[in-house]
């Protein structure tokens, strides 16, 4: 998959899209999601300046905790979401990236009204 990745510590010229390992495949209470779009916010630009790690377990590499997109796949003991599903959520790390992978109440539906 693609994502954008802190190549080196600083400005925007320190991001580039790389491939990148496959986000994990939805297993237990997880979900795969799409990403169709992905914030930028404050975090981001301190993890990108070099000033903010990510959480442990989530990339140090592609900065991200805002996403939306659709849920691709569903882990066997997940009952809320269907694939196709249209949701945004939260995650530590890694939402500036074509998948994510996370539980399956870290995300909520995106109203039918919106674009």
């Amino acid at each position: 998959m693609r994502a954008v990745v802190i190549a080196c510590f600083g400005a925007v010229e320190g991001l580039e899209i790389r491939d990148v390992p496959d986000a994990p495949r939805a297993t237990l209470d997880r979900v795969r999601v799409r990403v169709r779009a992905a914030g930028l916010n404050r975090a981001d630009i301190l993890q990108r300046l070099g000033r903010y790690p990510a959480p442990p377990g989530y990339s140090q590499e592609i900065p991200g905790i805002e996403f939306a997109g659709e849920v691709e796949s569903v882990g066997e003991k997940a009952r809320t979401w269907k694939a196709g599903d249209r949701v945004f959520g939260i995650i530590g790390g890694g939402g500036q990236a074509e998948y994510v992978t996370l539980p399956e109440n870290h995300i909520a539906r995106i109203p039918d009204n919106l674009n």
